[in-house]
């Protein structure tokens, strides 16, 4: 234990004697040697026992004559009318006499830390590493990496403040400052010690930008309502959240224990903390793989074909969407999840999507495998388009998340392109429809759509007619195609919706004008 110094034997010797393991008093002592917490549990141990014997017998034959700096031999052998003696009703409490050999070899015999509950004890030994290991090959996840992350019990942050303070206290005898904030953390100990192992047995390395998580939440029912006394002391940092089981929270407790005066917490938790009967409990192993991201184009050749389910008062109205057609076939290669589906607009359910097809994109969540060839993603796109005359995917590839983004980006913006049979009831001939050619650039005001209105909030809308072709068919029937901006409601625009878009085609043609089809070209 060479990475120890004489300033740290009063912190050895004090929390060896109250039930604190090797480790936790290695980050008591300060060390920041990874590699010394991944020494076996019993060999520190040992050492730590080792360097009190050597210390205390350097002191006993040079330590009487130091002068400055003093002799920092710990002083616990105090008498019950020293004021620095402090009790359970406001302050520490007297710590056992440890002057003999013997007697710091008794009380750290092999117990449950009273810091860290066991977390740097039982749960760094390799049964526990394999143990998660083979709740991470069960299942069956593809990666090459992984990030370990713990959830700790919050009573650990009461329990350490207790042995900061004694800790604190003790070097206040000794003339020296001892900040909490130089203490190593409980996680970033046990992510030194826990994350060779890890990566030993599971064959890739921890990257703390790994897309797979690991994940580990302790609980230790025995000491669950240590936190409660912050709840009367600080109320005000517990507050009840609709996703939180118990306002006890890590943070929360973290919280009060910055906002409560020493003397206060000492007068309702004891200074050292006692030591617990049992271990901490692993209540879960979880994995957890980052979102895939697949996008591609998207043609729908059905009139009776919804972007999305379509549901109304948890009814449902067609069989089948856009939506599921595709993403079927993605959760079942992919293996996640649950999935979300975006796209670039939408279109009616009556409407066809024709030309190079509409931009979308699936998000894949926690999905099992996620490396596929550009082959692979051919074949799956070819899957798709085999199982459905509705729709045909195209382009289908992998992205990242910042894609997405850019698809959704400027979506008013854009131009699109429409294909629409118009219906009139006075009879037309061609030139008098030929005038809809040379109108440029036409502003149109479009009130919600009544249609739309249930789940659109009431606005007018301005939006613009590049430009207009039309196609005559017959006395009652022509097409127009039209270029428009972005969120331009066409249907409305032909039938004019009770006047709540202007102008119209009807109004343009100075009569009843409908829609009898749409597509997206």
């Amino acid at each position: 234990m060479s990475s120890l110094t004489e300033k740290d034997r009063p912190i050895v010797q004090l929390l060896l004697n109250t039930g604190t393991c090797p480790r936790c008093i290695l980050r008591f002592c300060c060390m920041g040697s990874q590699t010394l917490y991944r020494c076996p549990y019993k060999d520190l141990m040992k050492d730590l026992k080792e360097f009190l014997k050597n210390n205390q017998e350097k002191e006993d034959t040079v330590c009487f004559n130091a002068v400055d700096p003093p002799c920092k031999r710990i002083r616990l052998e105090h008498t019950e009318e020293e004021p620095d003696d402090l009790n359970h009703n406001g302050v520490l409490q007297q710590i056992p006499s440890v002057d003999s050999e013997n007697t710091a070899m008794e009380s750290s015999a092999v117990k449950v830390c009273n810091v860290c509950l066991g977390i740097l004890q039982e749960f760094c030994e390799v049964d526990f590493v394999k143990q998660v290991c083979q709740k991470v090959n069960s299942a069956d996840y593809q990666f090459t990496s992984f990030v370990f992350s713990v959830s700790l019990p919050p009573q650990l942050s009461v329990r350490e403040r207790a042995a900061w303070l004694l800790v604190k206290q003790e070097m206040g005898k000794l003339g020296l400052p001892f900040a909490k904030d130089d203490i190593v953390q409980l996680k970033e100990a046990y992510k030194w010690i826990i994350h060779p192992q890890l990566s030993e047995e599971l064959g890739v390395p921890a990257d703390g930008k790994s897309l797979f998580e690991v994940s580990v939440v302790f609980a230790h029912p025995e000491t669950d309502e240590e936190c409660h006394f912050l709840a009367t002391a600080c109320p005000d940092c517990f507050k009840p959240a609709k996703n939180k089981q118990s306002v006890f929270t890590r943070m929360a407790v973290i919280k009060a224990l910055e906002k409560i005066k020493e003397e206060d917490f000492l007068k309702h938790f004891p200074c050292p903390p006692s030591s617990p009967k049992n271990l901490c409990v692993a209540l879960e192993i979880q994995c957890n793989n980052g979102a895939v991201f697949v996008a591609g184009r998207y043609n729908k050749y059905s009139r009776n074909l919804p972007q999305t389910p379509w549901i109304i008062d948890g009814e449902r109205k067609l069989e089948s969407s856009v939506e599921e057609l595709i993403s079927e076939h993605l959760m079942a290669e992919f293996k996640a999840d649950s999935f979300n589906f975006s796209s670039s607009g939408r279109e009616d359910v009556d409407v066809r999507t024709l030309g190079n097809g509409r931009p979308f994109a699936i998000e894949l969540v926690n999905p099992r495998r996620i490396h596929f060839t550009a082959e692979e993603m051919k074949g799956l796109q070819q899957t798709i388009n085999n199982s459905s005359d509705k729709i045909q995917v195209r382009d289908l590839q992998l992205v990242t998340r910042s894609a997405i983004g850019r698809m959704k980006e400027g979506e008013e913006e854009k131009t699109k392109t429409y294909s629409a049979l118009i219906w009139t009831d006075k009879a037309i001939q061609k030139e008098d429809i030929a005038f809809l050619d040379d109108i440029k650039e036409l502003k149109l005001d479009q009130k919600t759509p009544l249609r739309v209105l249930h789940r659109r909030p009431l606005a007018v809308r301005c939006r613009i007619i590049h430009t207009m072709k039309s196609e005559y068919i017959d006395e009652h029937h022509f097409r127009l195609h039209l270029k428009t901006q972005a969120g331009t409601y066409i249907k409305e625009f032909v039938h004019g919706d009770f006047g709540r878009t202007k102008p119209n085609i009807g109004s343009l043609l100075n009569r009843t004008a409908d829609i009898l089809e749409l597509d997206v070209e």
